[in-house]
């Protein structure tokens, strides 16, 4: 059975290469199917701002939790890893290899190492919330590191969601590291890991001539249409890069240059957190985002004989 993690920063061509590499494994006689592992494309109509392929882009190839929740609806690593790993377990029950694809690095990692996640506490999470509210994520956050500084470096200040789930989690449980990430995680279900990584010059330019085109593409249009159906009651969706900017547009708060140069920033400040966080794997094949076609058959022909 081949439970394949296909990661790296945005803009690494992550969806393609699964793609190669699907096709790789079909030619020798294993169908391969893709379970999505970036958080954004989870919601239904948020394709431009967050590189979705569309159907007719997928080579036929079978496609896992895209378009699974509304835009009001608010995403769960825990609730992810559930759903990932039930897809996972239905693939590989069929003889199928599974192809774990995406850029959101604690949810790749919730399915591909045994994560356990602590309960919440109604009344704890409010009171952290209404602090977020009062006070702003910065002062949560200077909160969490006087607590405990390894878990606070390892979550974006800007972060208030995350900040407040720490805080809980450590308030619930009684202990400062129970919100920290393992050092040596163990695995889930056997699984080898493909990183793309790019030149940094390179990616910077990939990223900023992204933005722009998709805003070109019709993203402000895309963001208007969303926000009937709710786009901004929801907690996560509305806070995605390049979404909370093209609002900022339609409402006025910004131009279009504003809005496009505050999303390449952004995107550009997300891969280096990316790459941070896949430099953890040091257990992956490191592959040239330039030019990783060339080795789709050489890992699918390696990952049917492991």
């Amino acid at each position: 059975m081949t439970l394949i993690a296909v990661v790296g920063a945005t803009g690494t061509g992550k969806s393609d290469f699964a793609l190669d590499l699907a096709e790789a494994f079909a030619r020798a006689g294993r169908p391969a199917e893709v379970v999505n592992a970036d958080a954004m494309q989870l919601y239904r109509g948020m394709d431009i701002g967050t590189a979705k392929l569309a159907v007719d882009e997928r080579r036929g190839v079978p496609h896992h939790l895209l378009d699974v929740l509304e835009v009001t609806d608010e995403a769960s690593v825990a609730a992810y890893q559930r759903d990932a790993r039930a897809a996972i377990e239905d693939i590989l029950s069929r003889w199928h290899v599974a192809l774990l694809v995406g850029g959101s690095g604690l949810y790749v990692s919730s399915v591909i190492h045994d994560f356990r996640f602590p309960g919440t506490d109604a009344a704890v999470r409010a009171r952290l919330e209404a602090d977020l509210v009062e006070f702003g994520p910065g002062l949560l956050h200077a909160r969490l590191r006087a607590i405990d500084a390894e878990t606070a470096a390892a979550v974006d200040a800007a972060n208030g969601r995350r900040i407040v789930r720490a805080l809980e989690v450590i308030e619930v449980t009684g202990e400062p590291k129970a919100a920290r990430l393992p050092e040596e995680p163990v695995p889930w279900h056997p699984h080898r890991i493909v990183h793309l990584r790019s030149d940094r010059a390179q990616l910077v330019e990939r990223l900023d001539r992204r933005a722009a085109a998709m805003f070109e593409d019709g993203l402000v249009d895309e963001v208007r249409g969303l926000v009937p159906r709710g786009l901004e009651a929801g907690v996560t969706a509305r806070r995605a890069i390049g979404y909370a900017q093209a609002l900022a547009e339609i409402h006025g708060d910004a131009t279009r240059t504003e809005a496009v140069a505050e999303t390449q920033q952004l995107t550009r400040t997300y891969a280096r957190r990316q790459v941070g966080w896949f430099r953890r794997y040091r257990e992956a094949t490191v592959l040239d985002a330039a030019d990783p076609t060339a080795r789709a058959a050489e890992l699918a022909r390696q990952s049917a004989i492991d």
